[in-house]
């Protein structure tokens, strides 16, 4: 897919005015294509008169922003104290092998992005995870597998 980077400058310049725009216009342009690739990191930095590595330096601390386009779903896995008490660390491990990927990854056939979150605020549900964005509470393995075999293209 080729990058329409006079609609992605339009866009960026939609937040040059606002006061700390930057942030904003990231999440603009990742909602717009779902990530924010190398290709605009110039146009941002031009936009905001930063250095090409300040904006780096800001995609890549907020763990939110993709430099590579997710996969079909987008999982995440909360790693939050409350879910790591009630078992997470062995959720994590079956969607791991369930989807055949570690975090910040895709999978081989790319309908599944895994990422680790800290916080879906169902702390007093422990394990949760978030598939598509739609919190789910009290996870467990087969619960798991059962949502995503749901999606209608289940994983291995």
């Amino acid at each position: 897919m080729k990058l329409d980077l006079d609609a992605l400058r339009a866009l960026i310049a939609t937040h040059a005015d606002t006061p700390g725009g930057l942030m904003p216009a990231l999440h603009a342009v990742q909602a717009a294509i779902g990530h924010v690739p190398p290709e605009v990191v110039p146009l941002l930095a031009d936009t905001f008169n930063l250095s090409r590595a300040e904006v780096h330096g800001v995609v890549t601390f907020y763990h939110h922003f993709r430099q590579t386009p997710p996969g079909l779903h987008q999982i995440e896995v909360c790693r939050a104290e409350s879910c790591q008490a009630m078992g997470s660390d062995a959720l994590e491990a079956h969607v791991e092998h369930k989807l055949g990927c570690k975090h910040h990854d895709k999978s081989a056939d790319g309908r599944w992005s895994l990422e680790p979150v800290y916080c879906l605020g169902l702390c007093a549900m422990s394990p949760a995870i978030a598939i598509d964005g739609q919190p789910h509470a009290r996870m467990t393995p087969e619960k798991f597998d059962r949502l995503v075999a749901a999606l209608g293209d289940g994983a291995q």
